[in-house]
């Protein structure tokens, strides 16, 4: 006879009525809340009677909320609220339909919940584990009825955030599936289906970018602040990757990849020994108090001033006078850079190598800056008095007066070079040299000038007026007073400075692209879809685009060659281009630009 696990066509919700939750911490409450709200009768588990009373405290709390807003109403309130019961024995899931373990990432700790569960549940009874890095396929050989064991991992805030991966190891009878997915899509979540392996599809790109940042960090490259305002402004990133880290729990942040390391041995997912030493230490971020950043009390999301905490006085040392700035280039970037410039009030010559190019770039200047009269955010007066502001000219002989040149040309180391020997020949003395690169030396740059105590590099990202963050990248022959000057010049066009070495990727590149790789790598392997995975990343990392859909808009041929010069730079065969990567750029299918790229563009 066909039952509710081994029959895809009876995975109606209706058979999961009641849902136990064991484990009522942040994950648990939050699962056992949007199971009440949806109707579910909920039997909360925990060996801890506060743990128990904590989570009944935060339903009550919540739901309060939600009625002050209009969400709800008190009726519904208190409907939840009486679905929701609190237990400290497993004894107490005998009913239930679907089981649901959010308990401590430790085997040895599931393993004995699942057995006990054995005893308890009836054998139609689906158990799902919470699992983000342990083998989902080992639990269930170990128990009872390995047919209806499958992994269901939620997302921290489980009531905000939409993903849910649905984990099925080859022992997983398609019925529970399809029960839970059912289950997932009419609580208002993104269902996407995974096979079982560390980290699954979100976690499984997450943790590796995450472990880089903490490597990052550890090598003093650049400050805690530094990696998360980069992450967050330079990509669009709710969180930076150590305030996230703290937020996951370094602990647990390390179980992850260990676990990862042992499936994969890439050593991108060989935990940064800095995530060991916090660990060991009792420093596993907020819910300890204290992690990379210290907090105002263990579980609090306050950061407090700590030893590592910048001081606001800054370096001390007196910057140079910056009235007018020259911008080398005729292109989005070029033109994006000398608006930003010229909105902050300073006089910017806008070369290119010839006039009618330069006249352009100005024309499209113009363009932003009535696009933004329409839109209210400034006066037509004040867009005239920026454009004005801009002179185009032909040759570069007209940088002779400027205080800062920057160029923004092609990323081509050679091309490059020529332009600051040209540079070090028409610019007056004390002018400050800086180049946008994204991934070349800058070091390369200044040596072609005569004066590399003067150059510097100053990233800024795409599209300039908009975006917040500049890159400051200083050389080991960059004068103190130039990276002054360039700190103090980013505030006064309202950007956000991050300080980085001269190195492949500096901080941006060197975390996205990798992660990136990692997930074409994932396509390569058959383990998920490129929708799957743009959806996961967007619904259970809060990303603003999915990889692909940022590959497509990047630029697959730009995304390679940035690819292989971290390859070059660090020779670790994780960093190594992906070769559908490869291939897609060797057929022309270079991203929307091409009409083509992982996915499909109708041409304009």
């Amino acid at each position: 006879m066909a039952t509710p696990l081994s029959d895809p066509s009876l995975s109606s919700v209706s058979l999961l009525r009641t849902v136990a939750v064991v484990g009522l911490g942040t994950m648990g409450t939050g699962i056992a809340e949007i199971l009440a709200r949806a109707g579910r009768e909920v039997v909360g588990i925990d060996i801890s009677e506060a743990a128990a009373a904590q989570a009944v405290g935060a339903l009550e709390s919540s739901t309060a909320r939600a009625v002050r807003r209009g969400r709800i109403t008190e009726q519904e309130r208190d409907d939840t609220l009486a679905r929701f019961r609190t237990f400290t024995d497993l004894r107490a899931a005998a009913d239930a339909d679907l089981v649901i373990e959010v308990a401590p990432e430790s085997y040895e700790i599931k393993h004995q919940i699942f057995r006990e569960l054995d005893g308890v549940v009836r054998p139609g009874t689906i158990l799902a584990t919470g699992t983000n890095a342990l083998s989902v396929t080992r639990l269930a050989a170990d128990s009872a009825h390995p047919e209806r064991v499958l992994g269901l991992h939620f997302f921290n805030p489980a009531p905000a955030m939409k993903l849910v991966e649905v984990v099925s190891s080859v022992l997983t009878a398609p019925g529970a599936v399809a029960a839970v997915t059912d289950l997932a899509l009419e609580l208002g979540k993104e269902p996407v289906a995974v096979g079982d392996r560390p980290g699954f599809v979100a976690d499984g790109l997450l943790f590796g970018y995450l472990n880089q940042a903490a490597a990052m960090y550890e090598a003093k490259y650049a400050s805690r602040e530094d990696i998360d305002a980069a992450m967050r402004l330079g990509c669009g990133l709710p969180m930076g990757p150590l305030a996230l880290l703290d937020l996951i729990g370094v602990d647990t942040a390390r179980t992850v990849l260990e676990a990862m390391y042992a499936e994969s041995h890439d050593r991108l997912h060989a935990p940064a020994p800095v995530l060991k030493q916090l660990s060991q230490a009792g420093l596993t971020g907020r819910k300890s108090g204290r992690g990379f950043y210290t907090y105002d009390a263990p579980g609090s999301a306050t950061v407090v001033p700590d030893a590592l905490t910048p001081s606001a006085a800054g370096s001390g040392t007196v910057g140079r006078t910056v009235r007018s700035v020259g911008v080398a280039g005729s292109g989005t970037m070029a033109s994006g850079i000398a608006e930003v410039f010229a909105k902050a009030g300073y006089d910017v010559v806008l070369a290119a190598r010839t006039e009618e190019k330069a006249g352009t770039a100005k024309a499209r200047i113009g363009k932003s800056l009535s696009r933004s009269v329409d839109k209210g955010r400034m006066t037509a007066e004040a867009a005239a008095e920026t454009l004005g502001r801009i002179t185009p000219a032909g040759s570069y002989e007209a940088f002779a007066e400027v205080d800062l040149a920057l160029e923004a040309v092609a990323e081509d180391l050679e091309i490059k070079q020529q332009l600051f020997a040209v540079f070090d020949k028409v610019c007056k003395p004390g002018a400050i040299l800086a180049t946008t690169t994204s991934s070349l030396p800058v070091v390369a740059c200044a040596r072609a000038t005569s004066r590399p105590q003067d150059v510097i590099g100053m990233h800024f990202f795409n599209p300039a007026p908009a975006m917040k963050l500049v890159e400051v990248v200083r050389t080991v022959l960059t004068a103190d007073d130039v990276h002054a000057t360039v700190r103090e010049l980013c505030a006064k066009v309202r950007k956000h400075p991050v300080d980085c070495g001269d190195r492949a990727g500096f901080i941006v590149n060197a975390l996205l692209f990798p992660y990136l790789n990692n997930a074409i790598k994932m396509v390569e392997e058959h383990y998920a879809t490129l929708d799957d995975i743009d959806a996961a990343m967007k619904l259970g990392g809060g990303y603003p685009m999915g990889p692909f859909e940022l590959l497509d808009v990047v630029g697959l041929d730009v995304s390679l060659a940035i690819e292989k010069v971290l390859h070059r730079e660090f020779r670790d065969p994780g960093l190594a281009p992906a070769p559908l990567l490869e291939h897609l750029v060797a057929a022309g299918c270079l991203g929307r630009k091409t009409g083509r790229g992982f996915r499909e563009y109708a041409r304009r």
